[in-house]
């Protein structure tokens, strides 16, 4: 199960996720350096600590490192909540509560996910047939998996993870 992120490791790990490219600890310092006074040796511990916990991976890059994550921050939160949600006494409880603190536009969000799952759910029951090439709905936007620049144009299959891949252990809903 994955535990929450500190303070300081979440702030890098906006940084990798935002910037979604290999980053140096160099890089990282220097943005977060406009919020705050911080040492390079103290950037490069949470980094390292974060490569030994599983959340990024890192390639020698001549003297240096460059870290890539390892799961996308939709993956991590998602692993978050369905930790939250599975430690409850009354899980369908929780999730009113929760669907009732949401605002108009997370609701939509939520609805647009279901469809995603109930697609998703319709096309894995659905029998094999062999008509050609394939071509996916585009779910980026929803699933949050998009790896490709924002120009619709997709450079490969996303490898940054999915709930199943969070590091600690973060595992699919039921029934997925």
């Amino acid at each position: 199960m994955p535990r929450r992120l500190g303070e300081l490791e979440d702030a890098v790990m906006t940084r990798v996720w935002q910037w979604n490219r290999p980053v140096t600890v160099r890089e990282v310092l220097e943005d977060l350096q406009k919020d705050r006074s911080i040492a390079y040796t103290t950037v490069m511990t949470v980094m390292d600590n974060l490569h030994q916990k599983g959340w990024v991976r890192r390639e020698v890059d001549g003297r240096a490192y460059r870290y890539t994550s390892v799961s996308t921050r939709a993956a991590y939160s998602a692993a978050l909540m369905n930790e939250a949600w599975s430690t409850s006494d009354n899980p369908a409880a929780a999730l009113v509560a929760f669907f009732g603190m949401m605002s108009a536009e997370q609701r939509e969000a939520l609805q647009d996910a279901m469809r995603v799952v109930q697609r998703d759910d319709a096309e894995d029951s659905a029998p094999v047939t062999d008509t050609g090439p394939e071509t996916a709905p585009d779910t980026r936007a929803v699933t949050g998996t998009h790896t490709g620049s924002d120009t619709g144009s997709d450079t490969g299959p996303d490898t940054t993870g999915t709930p199943a891949e969070v590091p600690g252990g973060g595992a699919k809903p039921p029934g997925r």
